[in-house]
């Protein structure tokens, strides 16, 4: 064992490292660490969605988990469009009246908060 001491933030801290030999009783070095990977690009973000005169908000903070009903698709006032998940509850946004989704603005898997433009629809 070999003691040593670190300083971490201004305090010193005394530690003792342990020496590892092979079979043929040399140290080993230490391995070197692995490279950092590089990053991922980052994702696309979503086509900006055409802009209908009806625009529909989440109600609620959370995740969206579910796209209903897609850009060009004729709904019903209460279809669901997109459904969002909070506090462990999935809650439907659903369409106010009946008319045509212009553009969804929002994919699976993102936060949503309360009033934020999760679609647009033309009546």
């Amino acid at each position: 064992m070999k003691k040593y001491n670190i300083k971490v933030n201004g305090k010193t801290y005394e530690v003792e490292v342990e020496e590892v030999y092979s079979t043929s009783g040399t140290p080993q070095p230490a391995a070197a660490a692995p490279a950092p990977s590089p990053a991922p690009a980052p994702a696309a973000a979503p086509a900006p969605a055409a802009a209908g005169n009806i625009t529909i908000e989440a109600a609620v903070p959370g995740k969206v988990v579910k796209i209903a009903a897609e850009a060009g698709q004729a709904v019903k006032k209460g279809d669901p469009v997109v459904v969002v998940e909070s506090m462990k509850m999935e809650i439907p946004v659903v369409a106010p009246e009946d008319g045509t989704i212009a553009g969804i603005n929002v994919s699976v898997g993102d936060s949503v908060e309360t009033g934020d433009l999760l679609a647009s629809m033309n009546a």
